[in-house]
């Protein structure tokens, strides 16, 4: 049984993608690069800003990725577009998962200094005993970052669950021998996620609370 869920924050918990989108080719313009397409964008979505950046424009210079992220975040933090919200009954999911004794954390490619931020303007990080960002450790794909999350919880990979919307996600859990579930309403489609082997694809994030209890009664059964 887990004792430990992981989650990946935007395409997962957070309804962000055009958000990012959005800031991402305005970032471009500014820069004097050219302006990708929405689904270009969208399949970098989960890499650290280098990593993406470097997928995107393939041999960038350090000038113009430093630029591109200085741009990005300026806007992204902006007011200009609307705010990201959750994904209807995340929420209620998170809050029925910690009230059930699991430990929750996170496992993003967003920047520390951007995920302290929401953590600091809304109630969300009070359901997280941990987190993990791409700048402060390896992006995903590589498993590092769920590396030091198991070590900082103490837990066990047999007891842990990674939970996302992103091939990378499934790939980082994989490369680690964790268990994984995708999510279907992300960024990536669910024919990409496949390839990995997820244990579930769930439409909505309040399955996998209904699965988790579905194979809590199972174990209890045997």
């Amino acid at each position: 049984m887990y004792s430990l869920i992981i989650f990946d924050w935007d395409g997962t918990l957070i309804n962000s993608a055009e958000r990012i989108v959005t800031c991402m080719q305005i970032a471009m313009r500014e820069v004097g690069l050219p302006v990708l397409e929405d689904r270009a964008i969208r399949q970098i979505i989960g890499l650290g800003l280098p990593e993406a950046f470097q997928q995107l424009y393939p041999g960038i210079d350090k000038r113009e990725m430093e630029r591109m992220r200085d741009y990005y975040a300026q806007h992204f933090i902006g007011q200009e577009i609307p705010a990201s919200q959750l994904f209807p009954g995340v929420e209620q999911t998170l809050s029925g998962l910690q009230a059930q004794g699991y430990q929750l954390a996170v496992a993003t490619g967003k920047s520390r200094k951007g995920l302290n931020r929401v953590f600091r303007e809304s109630p969300w990080g009070e359901y997280f005993c941990a987190s993990r960002c791409a700048d402060e450790t390896r992006s995903k794909p590589h498993p590092l970052m769920l590396y030091e999350l198991l070590e900082e919880t103490g837990i066990q990979v047999e007891r842990a669950l990674m939970v996302g919307d992103t091939e990378f996600d499934m790939e980082m859990a994989q490369l680690a021998g964790m268990d994984r579930v995708a999510v279907s309403y992300g960024v990536h489609d669910v024919a990409r996620l496949q390839k990995y082997k997820p244990l579930l694809v769930i439409d909505q994030l309040a399955d996998l609370h209904d699965w988790l209890l579905h194979q809590q009664a199972v174990k209890l059964s045997q």
